[in-house]
């Protein structure tokens, strides 16, 4: 099974991104690839055009798949009070490999400080 890529929205630090490609996960940021004003809808469907996850702390990316009744891409979304770059990567090491199954599948990650939520897409 080919390892999951992950597309990390604009509010993603590179410090996060580069944290988690040297723990070998594939991340590109949304802001190397797309123009900084780009819709959500634009960068949801890149996301599912190159089969990439999205990791975002914009809530409307799981209210975007949610109304348009979207399999695919999956989404962990970001629900931290923290927001220091090396905490947010470590969190993510230690969360994606347990929903990495789901992730493939289509899922939207909700994370918080003390809470993972997988909901499966789509959302009904």
């Amino acid at each position: 099974m080919r390892k999951p890529r992950y597309l990390a929205d604009i509010h993603i630090s590179p410090l996060t991104c580069y944290l988690l490609h040297k723990a070998g996960y594939q991340v590109t940021r949304v802001a190397d690839i797309l123009p900084l004003t780009v819709p959500d809808w634009k960068v949801i469907e890149y996301a599912r055009n190159h089969e990439m996850i999205i990791i975002t702390q914009d809530l409307d990316f799981s209210a975007l798949l949610a109304t348009t009744n979207a399999t695919k891409p999956s989404i962990v979304s970001l629900r931290l009070s923290q927001t220091e770059p090396q905490a947010i990567a470590k969190l993510l090491i230690r969360i994606l490999p347990t929903v990495e199954v789901d992730l493939i599948k289509g899922a939207i990650v909700s994370v918080t400080e003390d809470k993972i939520r997988v909901r499966p897409l789509p959302v009904h």
